[in-house]
């Protein structure tokens, strides 16, 4: 498809991790992401970056989320992670509290102040391009390409009017390390709040307490974009005559990094089955 023109709207990380899953599948095509938010103005910016989905997480079906919620017990990953398993009497004293149950097992960060710089330069690099611009509706971006890959998070409320997706406020402390959080449902406040910021070192330093002498460089807060479930899905659209092809990508909620390649994939596949006509829409 030499001549297929892709654009992928939101640049977070979902859109970024999109973007470049659709150049590999799409080698020939003219793939484009277009934003008015970049890096430290992304929601995912602000993101820990820790692997670890949540039992709360909803996918697009039950294959895709995998849930056996358990208290302690993370089905997502027990599987997939290098080691995991319960923790020890010793462990579980690592820790002040009268801990009785928990678990341990490594992972991995992804830190997005250096994955999305990365990510958008391989993209660059790979023949993508990169647009700043704020887009008033998708339909519109829909009459220049062929197909349009929605990925801007709680955007996604106002260019959808999808009243599933809420905001949930998240507050971060950041040393060297990031303390979190609070998960503040339906909140649009964007302001630190100092009593989330003390609220946060406490419950922190309570579990580790060197962190007391932390000396703190940044408080930020972002809006998650939750929905239930994530929108990853088809949409024909009709516009000045013409059918606008529309692959939505979006509400993740705080599981963004995490859950970004695998709705990436989730979403290329809906691109080549709405392309082939293959949309029941």
């Amino acid at each position: 498809m030499s001549n297929l023109k892709v654009a992928v709207v939101g640049a977070g990380v979902i859109g970024i991790t999109t973007a470049v899953e659709l150049q590999k599948q799409f080698r020939n095509a003219n793939i484009t992401i277009i934003a008015d938010k970049f890096n430290t103005s992304t929601t995912s910016y602000v993101a820990a970056g820790l692997f670890r989905p949540g039992t709360s997480f909803s996918g697009v079906n039950e294959d895709i989320t995998r849930v056996h919620p358990h208290i302690v017990r993370n089905h997502y990953i027990e599987k997939i992670v290098p080691i995991y398993r319960a923790a020890t009497e010793e462990e579980l004293k690592l820790c002040p509290g009268n801990w009785k149950y928990g678990s341990f097992f490594t992972t991995f960060l992804t830190q997005c102040s250096l994955y999305l710089p990365w990510a958008a330069e391989k993209f660059v690099s790979a023949g993508g391009n990169i647009v700043e611009q704020q887009i008033k509706s998708l339909s519109s971006v829909g009459l220049e390409y062929d197909v349009t890959v929605n990925c801007t998070g709680l955007g996604a409320k106002y260019l959808c009017n999808d009243h599933k997706l809420v905001p949930i406020r998240g507050q971060v402390v950041k040393h060297d390390i990031t303390l979190g959080g609070c998960r503040q449902y339906d909140s649009y406040d964007l302001n630190i709040n100092k009593y989330d910021g003390l609220s946060i070192r406490e419950r922190c330093e309570a579990l580790v307490p060197s962190l007391q002498n932390a000396k703190t460089v940044a408080q930020r807060v972002v809006l998650r974009p939750h929905r239930d479930t994530v929108r990853v899905e088809k949409e024909v659209q009709k516009a000045n005559g013409k059918r606008i092809k529309i692959v939505h990508n979006y509400g993740h909620g705080g599981y963004g990094v995490t859950t970004a390649p695998g709705t990436a994939l989730h979403a290329c596949q809906l691109v080549k089955e709405i392309l082939m006509g293959n949309s029941k829409l």
